[in-house]
């Protein structure tokens, strides 16, 4: 086995191109490859990628498989050995851009801004009933880094906030639900609904007409979580019944939608093309860097995920 261990950085030139920088100024007994036919299959010990690329198996020694996102349902770990750790993407660009992303969401449907939109097209003045923050009750489904980031951003404007997750948590100013047991207790005290939850068997297709109907009537949703939690006629069916006033989605199934789907014109949804969190190269390179050194140092990685969980 080669003294030598090679990084292997499968995704886009340019991207590359910082990755290779950064591991020369701070990891330079690591080699760095970006061609995956010429990298040696002995010496390959990390990879960074979105997928898993065909012919991995010849890496007989990888170690780490980093994904280039903060998610890894585009995994199909199947085709991972058992001993390959597989980390997610924790970086403070991901983070930074998804508090603005929710916070910019969360204003815009707390201050009626899709209603004030639709007023001007018909030339219409009128000021709409407003609501103090404090009077805002905001819940997270989903309590991992990038909600309780989001979070942080919100407490200062006075909303309720709440949270739900599969298992327990604590976070200060937060209302914490978990379990599915106390499920509708937490949807029902939500006026603007938040879904970061990561993809798994049991959160693909959550967001459904039961879960919509036990929101409070006039509930909002943001969908910055996968595509495939969404039920998209379900969602239709309860903004056209005046159940929920609007939506703002970031991500859908599939992506981008065909041309002729009703979301695209409907006049309360909002649509953004997977841009709430997006991987900033300078940043990514510097967590990845963190990470290898925690691994070489016997630490436990950032970010690092339990495979029988699937994040």
């Amino acid at each position: 086995m080669s003294a030598a261990p090679v990084f292997l950085c499968n995704s886009t030139a340019e991207r590359a191109t910082v990755f290779r920088e950064a591991f020369a100024r701070a990891l330079p007994e690591i080699g760095f490859e970006q061609d995956a036919a010429a990298a040696s299959t002995d010496d390959v010990r990390y990879l960074l990628t979105w997928t898993i690329p065909q012919g991995l198996e010849r890496f007989r020694n990888l170690e780490v498989v980093f994904s280039v996102g903060a998610g890894v349902d585009q995994f199909d770990t199947g085709r991972l050995p058992d001993h390959v750790q597989v980390v997610r993407m924790v970086e403070d660009g991901i983070i930074r851009m998804m508090q603005e992303y929710v916070t910019l969401a969360v204003l815009t449907l707390h201050r009626d801004w899709p209603s004030y939109r639709a007023q001007q097209a018909r030339s219409l003045w009128r000021a709409l009933p407003t609501r103090r923050a404090g009077e805002r009750r905001i819940g997270f489904l989903g309590l991992g880094m990038l909600a309780q980031a989001a979070m942080e951003r919100l407490q200062p404007f006075g909303f309720r906030l709440a949270g739900w997750s599969r298992s327990p948590r604590l976070i200060k100013g937060v209302e914490c639900f978990h379990g599915a047991n106390q499920l509708p207790e937490f949807l029902a005290r939500t006026d603007i609904l938040v879904c970061l939850l990561p993809l798994t068997d049991e959160t693909r297709g959550i967001l459904d007409a039961a879960l919509f109907a036990q929101l409070p009537e006039g509930a909002a949703l943001i969908h910055a979580g996968r595509g495939p939690q969404l039920d998209a006629d379900a969602l239709l069916e309860a903004l056209d019944s005046e159940h929920l006033s609007a939506a703002i989605l970031d991500v859908t199934e599939p992506e981008p939608l065909p041309p002729s789907h009703p979301l695209w014109r409907h006049p309360k949804v909002i649509l953004t093309p997977h841009v709430a969190s997006v991987t900033q190269a300078e940043t990514a390179a510097e967590a990845v860097i963190a990470n290898i050194c925690r691994h070489r140092a016997g630490e436990p990685m950032v970010g690092l995920v339990d495979r029988a969980r699937g994040y």
